[in-house]
């Protein structure tokens, strides 16, 4: 008989598959963000990029409060 403590733990698929889901989120929240804020400051014709820096900031608060929400499970 096998010792239970010997046999090596499988990974769990779905906690695997819920921070892969997170990091494609993360992805593309900050990818529309940024392209927003810079359409936005091309539309507007400011040299300096006031809407990508505000947009990419608000995108990365929106980031880490999904992060911290679902971590803390």
């Amino acid at each position: 008989m096998e010792n239970p403590s010997s046999r090596k733990k499988k990974p769990d698929n779905r906690l695997l598959l819920r921070y892969a889901g997170l990091a494609f989120q993360m992805m593309v929240t900050l990818g529309i963000g940024v392209f927003a804020g810079y359409k936005l400051d091309q539309w507007i014709g400011w040299r300096f990029p006031v809407f990508l820096i505000i947009f990419s900031l608000l995108a990365l608060a929106i980031l880490l409060w999904q992060i911290i929400k679902d971590t803390r499970k």
